[in-house]
């Protein structure tokens, strides 16, 4: 008895497998096929099976029904700029990547129909810069878009607490912000989304806190800018993203670290003038003061040209082999499945979807999809973003 087949479009199978950054040889792989019996699926010589493409859909992260569209769905593009750990190359982006980057845009378009759905209006956000801006002057209307003052700054007791802090005063801006869980940080600290309304600006939650703040920074500069992408400390001049880059940099290094204050601050006061090297215990002593990582911090420092570029690069690789041996020692870490979802989606977006489900506007399983959770870890969720909403 011939076994059923199923009909799925075969241009869908190749966006699908394309915009889940698979290549044929990967994506048979996980589909338990050989590459030239994918390819003849793909070209439309044969068809796979029920139990095949299921396997597909699973790999693809798409549901099944997807692939029986008639066309496909040019609507998510793979971004190729992005701020990673390392120095900048061209890169082709991984899979979890890919797939990060398209959650941030399915997210972001669920987060409108919800707002429609409970009849309420998306955030006017209007504000923009330019890259012939003043870095200083843009930097002050960063901080005046998310209405930080140096005494709330000041205040954060921890690493957690300041991430959390500057995170919600993004979202209150009018973003949204989210957190990638399975991207290596080799490949990517953090990317941007600039459509408006609710703009996105996402960090790598396997980075250190301090680090995710400077992240954000930068890519809500990057949306200020109209211009999303994905990003890294480096400064070079080799072409006009790098300036981009550079300039991202910039601002939010001057927006962590006001010019004033920084220079006003007992640490630089008390440093040994046009000495170009920085103790650990000064930059630790930056740190905690302003929110931002010891990195972060001489990267401040460089550009106000109280170092010199060459000691910034060598406590740059410094500062990067530190940081993979403390991620080493404490190893992966375990958090519950709905605090992971909680810190994923975002406070705003955590809202939009509990909110419509007490307005029975959407159901369980829908929760359920949007922030990738579980159904029987839903109590968990509403009792955890109640205590957030007390």
């Amino acid at each position: 008895m011939p076994r059923p087949e199923a009909n799925p479009t075969p241009s869908v199978l190749v966006w699908a497998r394309e915009s889940a950054g698979l290549s044929v040889e990967a994506a048979a792989r996980k589909a338990g096929v050989k590459a030239d019996r994918l390819s003849s699926w793909e070209s439309g010589a044969e068809r796979p099976s029920f139990a095949q493409l299921r396997k597909l859909a699973s790999a693809y992260k798409r549901p099944l029904a997807v692939f029986y569209l008639l066309e496909p769905p040019y609507r998510f593009q793979v971004m190729h700029d992005f701020r990673r750990l390392g120095e900048p190359e061209e890169t082709i982006p991984s899979p979890e990547l890919t797939l990060e980057i398209r959650r941030a845009h399915d997210r972001r378009e669920w987060a409108l129909e919800l707002l429609e759905a409970i009849e309420e209006e998306a955030p006017n956000f209007q504000e923009r810069l330019s890259v012939r801006d003043d870095s200083e002057e843009a930097a002050t209307a960063v901080r005046r878009l998310l209405g930080i003052t140096l005494e709330r700054q000041a205040s954060w007791r921890t690493e957690y607490e300041a991430f959390n802090g500057w995170r919600l005063l993004v979202e209150r801006a009018g973003m949204l912000s989210f957190q990638a869980n399975g991207v290596e940080l080799s490949e990517a600290r953090g990317f941007s989304i600039a459509l408006r309304p609710l703009p996105v600006v996402v960090a790598n939650i396997k980075d250190a806190p301090r680090a995710r703040i400077f992240t954000l920074l930068h890519e809500v500069t990057h949306v200020l800018l109209a211009d999303g992408g994905i990003c890294d400390l480096h400064d070079s001049s080799n072409d006009e993203s790098s300036r981009i880059e550079a300039y991202c940099n910039r601002v939010a290094g001057a927006a962590l670290f006001p010019r004033a204050a920084i220079l006003g601050s007992h640490v630089v006061q008390a440093h040994r003038k046009r000495d170009p090297a920085w103790k650990d215990e000064e930059l630790a002593a930056l740190s905690r003061h302003f929110g931002g990582s010891r990195e972060a911090a001489l990267v401040r420092l460089l550009g106000l040209g109280l170092t010199t570029e060459r000691f910034y690069r060598e406590s740059r690789e410094r500062f990067l082999k530190l940081y993979a041996q403390q991620r080493e020692k404490q190893g992966p870490g375990f958090a519950p499945p709905h605090q992971v979802a909680l810190s994923s989606a975002g406070p705003t977006f955590t809202n939009l979807v509990i909110e419509s489900f007490n307005r029975e506007r959407i159901t369980a399983s829908d929760v359920s999809d949007y922030l990738q959770v579980r159904l029987r870890h839903l109590s968990e969720i509403q009792r955890d973003y109640a205590k957030l909403s007390a």
